[in-house]
């Protein structure tokens, strides 16, 4: 299993690259950084600045989307750190949540964003692709190479991640969860008659190692706010039973609204309609043990990648427990 860390670009942007300098120190291979360019500063610009300060880390977004940039935009972007860095990038990619939602947007639809994985992948890779009726290609671009993974809920989103995406992105940490998850995928990429071995399994969830158990889950009750946001979504397509598991949906039947000045960040208030029980399926918590037990069950559920959020009071102390006690053990 691979590791990342998720950061969020809040200023100054020197503490991002030299947070991620010190995941990789650790024995982190990947970096990724929200996307949401309202609230948090452009990461693309910071990338460039990680990939300088690091060996072989590999950075991107989680996640980014269709609609905030033009395709050609986010494909020459990437392009140009890989050629610059040599092929360290990947593309984590969705249909918008906050950086849609913040300036008035809704998220785009899944056919955008399949349309939109295409283009991106295909022209960062240097080959033409039509894109607003045109036939569009870079031509500076030399042996290119991008991996997207698609960040996925639904049934009709997780169809698509088997049949086109490189990698798949659940956020969230509950082996049950994954196990649907990610047997969908793999339903969908034999279906479609791909190899479901080669698409990446990425679990993303916030990780805080200690023995406060409490304290723990006020700092990370954050993460079940956001996850609710795409919850949400589902309910209002395909209702609160059947095509989505209860386990994914029950826990928002209490949720009033989002307010998206505290995404993603402890003591948000948005979030007091999430119970104890929902951090502790979501996140990982308690010491470095149970994060050890917890990563082998996702690990032979089939999880090649986890992604740590760290948005809590003690990162350096977490980063450094997994260097030290956790990415060996898994």
């Amino acid at each position: 299993m691979d590791f990342g860390v998720v950061l969020q670009t809040d200023p100054p942007a020197r503490d991002v690259v030299a947070g991620l300098r010190a995941a990789e120190d650790n024995g982190f291979r990947y970096g990724w950084t929200f996307d949401s360019c309202v609230l948090w500063q452009e990461p693309f610009v910071i990338y460039s600045q990680v990939l300088a300060a690091t060996k072989s880390l590999v950075v991107g977004p989680m996640v980014t989307n269709p609609s905030t940039r033009d395709w050609s935009v986010t494909a020459s972007l990437f392009a140009t750190l890989n050629d610059m860095f040599g092929n360290r990038t990947v593309c984590g990619i969705g249909r918008g949540d906050s950086a849609r939602r913040v300036i008035g947007q809704k998220p785009a639809s899944l056919a955008t964003l399949g349309r939109a994985m295409t283009v991106i992948k295909e022209l960062a890779e240097g080959r033409e692709v039509e894109h607003h009726g045109t036939p569009v290609r870079i031509p500076w671009v030399r042996d290119g190479r991008l991996e997207v993974w698609m960040a996925a809920y639904g049934p009709k989103a997780l169809r698509m991640v088997g049949e086109q995406a490189d990698g798949f992105i659940l956020q969230t940490a509950d082996p049950d969860i994954a196990r649907w998850t990610i047997g969908s995928v793999r339903e969908a990429a034999v279906a479609a008659g791909r190899d479901p071995s080669s698409i990446t399994m990425c679990v993303a969830a916030p990780a805080y190692v200690g023995d406060d158990l409490p304290h723990q889950r006020e700092q990370l009750r954050w993460f079940g706010g956001m996850v609710g946001n795409h919850v949400a979504d589902l309910v209002a397509r395909y209702g609160d039973s059947g095509a989505v598991p209860a386990a994914l949906t029950d826990y928002i039947k209490d949720r009033e609204g989002y307010d998206y000045a505290h995404h993603g960040r402890a003591g948000n208030r948005s979030t007091d309609f999430v119970p104890d029980p929902i951090v502790d399926r979501f996140c990982l918590l308690g010491p470095a043990s149970a994060h050890v037990e917890r990563l082998l069950e996702l690990k032979e559920i089939g999880v090649d990648n986890f992604a740590l959020y760290l948005m809590h009071d003690e990162k350096d102390k977490t980063l450094a427990a997994y260097g030290e006690q956790v990415i060996g053990a898994v």
